[in-house]
């Protein structure tokens, strides 16, 4: 149970209020960066009351969105995906709609890599875009050099392991191309680790040379420019929490009885 009655597990809270995904809430309640009625809390399992209990985070209130916000930012490349940078390299801060507050990326994509990013003051659906176990495709266009052979790529597609685990599953197909040295592809996969593609194509001996990110669940990059950063219309956001939703759902349904 996350609720009872009209209060909620503090992680919860936080992911609610759009201070970062579920899990991150978590890491800020063990660092001991959040008080509840001005007592450091450390417990995960701590129920709050948004009506009558002070939650602060360093200090600062932290209260419940209104209404949640979304955003899709065609990230370009050499953009830290974070919104400070120890540093100095330039962030996201740059592309943040102007009068939103509480706005955080959905993942990351790599310094040298560009497209699509989503950012939210949504938390508890980050978070499930973000988990594993939810399934969420993010689909991206990747030039390798030369040209992989068949044999090379089916590895890849049934997973190899990296840092002791083995990838998930992946859809790899070519993309028609003018290109004679170089191979275009198109990738769907469901998982996310950092710099994954890249040491994927590393370990087939085909490094990356361009990596962008055209869609994550149904939300698809579009003709966004780099730079652009655009609201999500209102069924992209319902097509999003639906996708989000029903992953989880047939995760859950083997287990039933």
């Amino acid at each position: 149970m996350t609720e009872k009655g009209s209060r909620l597990r503090l992680n919860l809270f936080l992911a609610r209020a759009g201070v970062a995904s579920r899990r991150g809430s978590e890491a800020l309640i063990l660092e001991g960066r959040i008080t509840v009625n001005g007592e450091v809390v450390t417990e995960l399992a701590t129920l709050v009351d948004p009506g009558r209990d002070s939650v602060k985070l360093e200090g600062k209130r932290v209260r419940l969105q209104e209404q949640a916000r979304y955003f899709a930012l065609y990230k370009p490349k050499e953009i830290v995906s974070t919104l400070s940078d120890e540093k100095g390299r330039p962030c996201l801060t740059t592309f943040l709609p102007r009068g939103v507050q509480g706005l955080f990326p959905v993942g990351r994509l790599d310094y040298h890599s560009e497209g699509l990013l989503l950012l939210t003051t949504d938390g508890e659906l980050a978070n499930r875009l973000l988990h594993p176990r939810y399934k969420v495709l993010k689909t991206y266009q990747v030039k390798v050099k030369g040209d992989p052979a068949a044999e090379a790529l089916d590895r890849l597609r049934h997973g190899i392991v990296l840092e002791g685990r083995r990838t998930l599953p992946v859809t790899i197909r070519r993309i028609p191309s003018r290109e004679t040295r170089h191979t275009w592809l198109q990738i769907e996969m469901t998982e996310g680790r950092k710099n994954q593609l890249r040491e994927m194509f590393f370990r087939i001996d085909h490094p990356v040379i361009k990596l962008k990110r055209v869609a994550m669940g149904p939300v698809r990059l579009g003709k966004m420019k780099p730079g652009e950063v655009r609201p999500l219309l209102p069924e992209e956001v319902d097509a999003l929490k639906a996708h989000a939703h029903l992953a989880a759902e047939k995760e859950k349904a083997p287990q039933r009885r």
